[in-house]
């Protein structure tokens, strides 16, 4: 099922409980689609598009679109929905909105799936730089790149940095990330927003959170993007193999598992050696 609340635009489908997925910066809902189905048969999932993105609405003028005021938009969702404490994933900035989602109302778990935020200070050059050009080149070259990714050469050409495996997904799944990324209306507000902060935790979530990276994120970088020194300790790491940023076309069946795994509280566990691993990328 496809609705509209105030401002918010998302899709609901399947039985169980309840199962929140939030895209990143410049995407949409859409984006969810390849795990969509095998999720939906564990859960009851509603993908929601942010504001300022896919069919949602930019948050009003004066409020600026910073993660905490995107979570908060999703919570008033929530509430208007008769959702109560449900499962979130979150891929890049919307591993970040479902941090602070958890902050602001209960959550059963949290998964998060190449989250942005984790930098030392604000958001790397390298990683503005290559959103903004991605938005430059989809906005000033749509008719070209939608050409393009009709193939899978073009499609490895022109999503090759943000997915390990482009030659996977279809054509129409293509076009619409070119779509999603050209049109909408909240991206240079939230680059704004976001370029020059960091995630930093509040009050103790009591969900608990497992988070992955993708083994060939060619935008977050090992060294700039992955200080995990705020998640709360007893994180849940996890794997994401041949895994670009985003990677829901790269290995549906690998994000369906983290997500289903996250949700039952399984897999391993942040020991000793992997904290002082992050203490060494800081």
């Amino acid at each position: 099922m496809t609705d509209d609340h105030p401002g918010l635009a998302f899709t609901r489908t399947g039985t169980g409980r309840p199962l929140v997925l939030l895209h990143g910066i410049g995407s949409s809902r859409g984006i969810w689609d390849p795990v969509l189905p095998a999720l939906a048969e564990h859960f009851d999932v509603i993908a929601v598009d942010l504001p300022g993105f896919g069919d949602s609405t930019a948050l009003p003028t004066p409020i600026e679109p910073v993660p905490a005021a995107l979570a908060g938009t999703v919570a008033g969702l929530l509430d208007q929905l008769g959702v109560v404490e449900p499962h979130v994933a979150g891929n890049s900035l919307g591993g970040w909105v479902a941090l602070e989602l958890a902050a602001l109302r209960p959550t059963a778990s949290v998964a998060l799936l190449s989250p942005a935020g984790f930098w030392r200070a604000a958001a790397p050059r390298y990683c503005r730089a290559s959103l903004r050009a991605s938005r430059w080149l989809t906005t000033h070259a749509t008719g070209l790149l939608l050409r393009l990714v009709s193939n899978r050469p073009g499609r490895l050409l022109v999503l090759g940095q943000t997915h390990a495996r482009p030659a996977r997904m279809t054509a129409e799944h293509a076009r619409s990330i070119i779509q999603a990324m050209a049109s909408g209306p909240g991206f240079d507000a939230t680059l704004r927003a976001t370029a020059t902060r960091r995630y930093r935790s509040g009050p103790p979530i009591d969900a608990p959170v497992t988070v992955a990276f993708g083994s060939r994120d060619r935008l977050l970088l090992r060294r700039q993007s992955r200080h995990l020194d705020q998640l709360p300790p007893a994180t849940r790491r996890a794997s994401l193999p041949g895994c670009g940023h985003v990677p829901m076309t790269d290995n549906p069946a690998a994000v369906t598992a983290l997500i289903t795994a996250s949700a039952r509280g399984t897999g391993p566990i942040t020991g000793a050696a992997d904290r002082t691993a992050t203490e060494r990328h800081r």
